[in-house]
């Protein structure tokens, strides 16, 4: 039973000295002990330990006020008018509520740990690392004992508020996932639906096919065969920032390619969607939107950067590898009477990531 109570004895077993290694040191550095314990004020005095206890909750309790009121900032400073205030304001509040939520966890926390927690010091004795059983019952008490001196499970009211103002910190930030979405108003009825939205392109019959960025029109004859031209509609050039440029070209972006005629396998329907040889993709990738801007000339094949998805431009756009899901949208196009190319309509799919499709 002796030898079962010494959770060293088998380690001292290979504490044997080095005969090259040892060394006599003249002057030792000696064990300068524990020095004597220092009690705090809450330990002797029952009121320092409640006004403790109560400084802690509250602060807990504060975290919580902190959190609701990110969340009361966040519809009280919409940011829907896009007016540079009111995003200044909406961010400001926002954020001085949730700085101050979890400074009041983080504050309570170390107070809570320095004038309530148990103040005692020990020596832990080092030990294999796998232990026997009185190691394993050792370690089991030890967060028995644990508990007890932190007042984790006596103390309610501290644990408690320390749960909600942690949950309550998560709130703000749940609740501002809602900004990411767009949102429907009167004006604009069908602004908070993604699958209208990357239905409807500013592609419309009529609209001239533009180079991206400058908004140059694009005549037939200036495609020629092997030639790739990033596209967007002439009208979009027209656009500023706030009226929507960036989200206006995310979905119209187009690539614009001719082959030779008798390399063109055109889907049933789709045979009048090119010009001699020309024809337009969507540039937005099937799979994660990403944009589809490398083009070999030689195979016909479009390239994602991102994930590798491959596209036969000769067959309707199909899939020949990677993780897109569908083929690229076609652009069905014409020639106008002064030679420019032009969109017979929108796309006749959604544009973007698959998902969206099987919405």
């Amino acid at each position: 039973m002796a030898h079962e109570e010494d959770p060293l004895e088998h380690e001292r077993a290979s504490w044997k000295p080095s005969p090259g290694l040892a060394v006599a040191v003249p002057d030792p550095v000696q064990n300068s002990e524990l020095a004597p314990h220092r009690e705090r004020t809450t330990d002797t005095d029952p009121a320092a330990m409640n006004r403790a206890v109560r400084t802690v909750y509250t602060l807990f309790y504060l975290s919580v006020a902190a959190s609701i009121w990110a969340v009361a900032a966040y519809l009280i400073f919409p940011i829907e008018d896009g007016q540079v205030v009111a995003i200044r304001h909406n961010n400001m509040f926002i954020g001085l509520g949730i700085a101050l939520a979890l400074l009041a966890v983080g504050i309570g926390a170390i107070h809570w740990s320095k004038a309530i927690m148990s103040d005692k010091e020990f020596v832990e004795p080092r030990h294999a690392t796998r232990g026997r059983d009185a190691t394993r019952e050792a370690s089991i008490k030890a967060f028995a004992d644990a508990n007890e001196e932190s007042g984790f499970g006596r103390r309610a009211m501290v644990r408690n508020s320390m749960f909600a103002a942690l949950v309550a910190s998560l709130v703000p930030g749940i609740v501002l996932f809602r900004g990411l979405a767009p949102h429907s108003s009167p004006s604009e009825p069908h602004a908070g639906d993604p699958v209208y939205l990357l239905s409807h392109t500013m592609w419309k019959k009529g609209m001239r096919l533009a180079h991206d960025p400058s908004g140059v029109p694009i005549k037939a004859s200036d495609v020629t065969l092997g030639s790739a031209f990033h596209v967007i509609p002439e009208d979009l050039a027209k656009l500023t920032p706030s009226e929507g440029y960036l989200d206006q070209k995310a979905k119209a972006i187009v690539l614009l390619m001719r082959l030779p005629v008798d390399q063109l396998h055109p889907a049933p329907g789709r045979e009048n969607w090119g010009f001699d040889g020309i024809v337009a993709y969507s540039k937005v990738c099937t799979h994660v939107g990403c944009p589809v801007a490398l083009y070999e000339q030689q195979t016909h094949h479009l390239l994602c950067p991102c994930h590798q998805s491959q596209f036969d431009v000769s067959h309707n756009a199909e899939v020949i590898f990677g993780p897109a899901a569908r083929p690229l949208p076609q652009l069905p196009i014409e020639v106008d009477s002064e030679g420019y190319i032009v969109a017979k309509s929108d796309f006749h799919e959604p544009v973007g990531p698959s998902f969206w499709e099987r919405h």
